[in-house]
């Protein structure tokens, strides 16, 4: 079979209406694998963690499924296609510390990017896509910054813009790479404040996130992992100490605070 006829058909144990299907991925680095025999299944319309310690994969998941990193094997979709037939349907916040933050563009140049597939490309942002652009800048505080170069920003504000770069392409899928890290409180509750609001649009959110404390208050469901799947589903049923200890190997100092949390949900 083709490699095309392979990734465009959905394996018949994996739903087609799943915004990312993962089956049988394995993503190796110079011949050492960094994921192994990874399925899921993302739900629809959740806002999704997914957790594991340092090295554990977890962006290597983000850029694998994007094609961003090569695959050993397995297959990717979604909504039941490959990525580049639903590109459209699917926005990338990557981490802060791979972007390039002296290049010379402005936070509206940063989120008009956002809207290329729509202008055309080497085509002229007109005064439309300009305030497309502001809008999103306005829902997260940032219509006042449009001007400044992005280097000149605050480590939240340069995520806020980025934030805002994902929201204009209105996808249906939003992958996000530790969208948490660096910021202040402020920006941390315009995050998740646009989560909720994305969830009530019927959006699908996965999120790498570091911060085991804040998991059962902000998500819905959890995909813990470790270079492979060790357990993903509902917070309530999945994001226990007996997993977390099987996902960080006993190690984590911070895990009797979590099973507080965990015994005593907040409620959201």
């Amino acid at each position: 079979m083709s490699t095309d006829a392979a990734t465009s058909r959905t394996p018949p144990e994996h739903p087609v209406t799943s915004p990312l299907t993962i089956d049988d991925m394995t993503v190796a680095y110079d011949r050492k694998p960094v994921l192994w025999n990874v399925d899921y299944d993302a739900p629809v319309g959740k806002l999704v963690a997914i957790v594991g310690p340092n090295g554990a994969g977890k962006s290597t998941l983000i850029r694998a499924v994007l094609d961003l990193v090569p695959r050993v094997s397995g297959v990717v979709q979604f909504f039941g296609q490959p990525y580049r037939q639903q590109r459209n349907r699917v926005a990338y916040v990557p981490q802060r510390g791979s972007v390039d933050w002296d290049f010379p563009v402005s936070a509206l140049d940063v989120v008009a990017m956002g809207l290329y597939r729509q202008i055309g490309w080497c085509r002229p942002v007109t005064k439309k896509f300009k305030e497309l652009a502001m809008q999103a800048l306005d829902r997260l505080g940032m219509a006042a910054f449009a001007r400044r170069q992005i280097s000149q920003l605050s480590g939240g504000q340069q995520q806020r813009v980025f934030l805002a770069r994902a929201l204009v392409q209105e996808a249906d899928l939003y992958l996000m790479d530790e969208p948490f890290t660096g910021v202040d409180a402020a920006t941390e509750r315009a995050i998740v404040d646009l989560l909720r609001e994305l969830q009530t649009q019927g959006k699908t959110a996965l999120v790498v996130h570091h911060d085991l404390q804040t998991v059962t208050e902000y998500f819905d469901d959890v995909l813990l992992l470790n270079l492979h799947l060790i357990a993903a589903g509902p917070t309530e049923d999945v994001f226990t100490v007996e997993n977390l200890r099987k996902t960080y190997g006993g190690k984590l100092a911070l895990l009797d605070q979590v099973g507080q949390r965990i015994a005593v949900p907040e409620t959201r």
